[in-house]
């Protein structure tokens, strides 16, 4: 049948979502603490540094060795024996016997002997790095975690439409409750991160889980915020979940174990206090 002249057809209006704005090469979205993009934020100029992984390594080995406690064997150790020798001549290897049997003892290579040549505590571990190649290094790890190939190669998890470093308004810093923090972590999409560090935690291998380490933890996302004391409360407590100021900004915790590209959480304040950073 032909329609009536004059009628016009009902429609529906879909809402449609707005597309997010384009992002230049040093453009993250800004998120609210629901996940939502309000907005684009400009990096900092010390995100365009060139990545140096042998930068990176050097200064995380340097890290790591001067916190190396000084250890070593008792002086007097492998050396309590009742020991003679017989001297030369005797048709036996002239090796310290216990007296009155022919047992060896107290040389190297006999049964509870002495180490040849034992670990001492005036060995220095430590070592030296100067100041810029820090500096670069710790430059280098923060221009990694703005590629979300190398963060993604490190093994974090976090949503395809996530862009990183993730950007968040300072409401951040006023989530105090646990959670809180997970709500805000699932809505901007990397709460499979926390999960993926949860689910890694296992026994150590080997002497050290009789020496106060018995458990390896993987690291997950770091959270930089201008005032770390209430951002601990609510996400000090999550599996790998690590808080840290702009001030306490570094190679090891940028790139734990030299790897560069972790996945990093700013707060709209921290990132501004990187602005004045060198390149």
């Amino acid at each position: 049948m032909a329609k009536k002249a004059g009628t016009k057809e009902a429609t529906k209006k879909v809402a449609r979502k707005a597309p997010p704005p384009e992002l230049q090469p040093l453009q993250v979205h800004l998120y609210d603490v629901q996940g939502k993009i309000v907005g684009t934020v400009d990096l900092p100029p010390v995100f365009a540094t060139d990545l140096r992984t042998d930068l990176i390594r050097r200064a995380v080995t340097a890290f790591a060795a001067n916190r190396r406690q000084p250890y070593g064997s008792a002086p007097r150790a492998g050396m309590r024996h009742s020991v003679r020798w017989s001297g030369k001549g005797q048709g036996v290897s002239r090796v310290p016997r216990i007296r009155g049997t022919m047992i060896g003892a107290q040389a190297p290579g006999t049964v509870g002997g002495r180490q040849a040549h034992p670990p001492v505590t005036a060995r220095i571990w430590g070592k030296k790095v100067n100041a810029k190649e820090r500096r670069w290094a710790r430059n280098a790890a923060l221009a990694a975690i703005r590629d979300p190939h190398v963060v993604g190669a490190r093994g974090h998890r976090f949503s395809s439409k996530t862009t990183v470093p993730v950007v968040v308004q300072d409401a951040l810093e006023e989530i105090e409750s646990v959670s809180e923090a997970v709500e805000f972590l699932e809505a901007v999409g990397v709460y499979d991160d926390v999960a993926r560090a949860k689910a890694g935690v296992h026994v150590r291998q080997g002497r050290g889980k009789m020496r106060g380490r018995r458990f390896r933890r993987p690291r997950g996302p770091l959270l930089v915020v201008r005032d770390s004391a209430k951002a601990r409360q609510g996400f000090g407590n999550l599996a790998g979940v690590e808080v840290t100021t702009p001030a306490g900004l570094n190679a090891e915790v940028l790139a734990p174990g030299g790897d560069p590209g972790r996945l990093t959480i700013f707060s709209a304040s921290a990132l501004e206090a990187l602005r004045g950073w060198a390149a």
